[in-house]
């Protein structure tokens, strides 16, 4: 059975930088497209990152130049480094996993991240 554990979340000042992480049991990242979305309070959950098994990566705008995703597939694990940290930030952050094969979705239980003063 396939688990996404995040990691890393907290609160942080303006300005700062945070970094979380997803750790994957079984070998689900390997081949397949993996990700971070988040949701604020009373938000639609959004697409942040993703970064494909050939090492694509892609951002919403609003992060562009400020987060980079990155991930290691020796060690099952992806991270997110989120620096110049907005207010706006402010969600729970979500690890996805796309299974290639299948089309299924895998989702951790998400990790808060709180920017504020």
């Amino acid at each position: 059975q396939v688990q996404l554990v995040e990691s890393g979340g907290g609160l942080v000042q303006p300005g700062g930088s945070l970094r979380v992480s997803c750790a994957a049991s079984g070998n689900i990242f390997s081949g397949n497209t993996i990700g971070w979305y988040r949701q604020a309070p009373g938000k639609q959950r959004e697409l942040v990152a993703f970064i494909s098994s050939g090492g694509t990566t892609h951002y919403v705008t609003s992060v562009e130049g400020r987060f980079k995703i990155t991930r290691d597939n020796a060690k099952n694990t992806m991270y997110l480094q989120m620096n110049s940290l907005k207010p706006e930030d402010t969600a729970v952050y979500y690890c996805n996993a796309l299974w290639a094969a299948t089309g299924d979705h895998y989702w951790g239980q998400g990790t808060q991240v709180v920017v504020s003063s």
